[in-house]
């Protein structure tokens, strides 16, 4: 997850508040928005991305009235790329936090560090940049390209963060491993309309052909 309640307040003010760190630069729009629509599409919404996530804040939404008031892209990059490397892991709301960049489990885990898994970034403070430099660039802009029609791509930007699927090149472990538990198109339909457990309902967010066509990609990708 990306800006955490806190931070997304706090960017309308100050910088300061949102952890410490060097200058963040040189980063790539356009591998930032695979990057993000992989890793943090699940948890945060992001309209030039297509992404629906519950978990975290809406970017849009954090970002959007700083905007207005004359802050910049620049400005929110720096804000996005703080929080990727110090973000809160626990908060003392009991809300689910956001993972740190490193590890197996990280948002960002460097290949030299993951000795097994289906992703991995070369270089972790470049990754760090896309990201930062693709959501300070769009996020608050109110830009939506257009919603994703085939179920590979509304997997990857709605479900790929919590759910591990090799076809997709996703790693996911808040939600079950796809590959392993192989579920049906019925179940997958009716987790993704309603939801359970943990997992939150996207029929608010999703039209009955997007669940659907991601229905039919999970049921015969998984396990393949």
């Amino acid at each position: 997850m990306l800006v955490s309640a806190a931070c997304a307040a706090v960017v309308t003010i100050a910088l300061s508040g949102c952890g410490s760190g060097g200058y963040t630069s040189g980063g790539s729009q356009g591998s930032g928005k695979q990057l993000f629509t992989q890793r943090c599409g699940q948890c945060h919404v992001l309209a030039d991305a297509g992404t629906a996530g519950t978990i975290g804040p809406d970017l849009d939404d954090a970002f959007a009235q700083a905007r207005e008031a004359g802050m910049t892209s620049d400005t929110f990059a720096q804000v996005v790329a703080q929080q990727i490397r110090h973000p809160i892991v626990t908060t003392s709301t009991g809300a689910p936090g956001m993972p740190g960049p490193d590890g197996p489990q990280g948002t960002l885990p460097s290949c030299d560090d993951v000795e097994e898994g289906p992703f991995c970034v070369e270089d972790q403070d470049q990754a760090i940049a896309d990201i930062a430099t693709y959501v300070g660039a769009v996020a608050g802009t109110g830009g939506a390209p257009g919603a994703p029609t085939d179920g590979k791509s509304i997997f990857a930007a709605s479900c790929g963060s919590c759910h591990k699927l090799a076809d997709a090149g996703t790693s996911g472990t808040v939600g079950p491993d796809l590959d392993a538990s192989r579920p049906s198109r019925a179940l997958v339909v009716d987790r993704v309309t309603n939801g359970q457990g943990g997992m939150p309902a996207f029929a608010d967010r999703l039209s009955e052909e997007q669940i659907a066509a991601v229905a039919d990609y999970v049921s015969s990708a998984a396990g393949k």
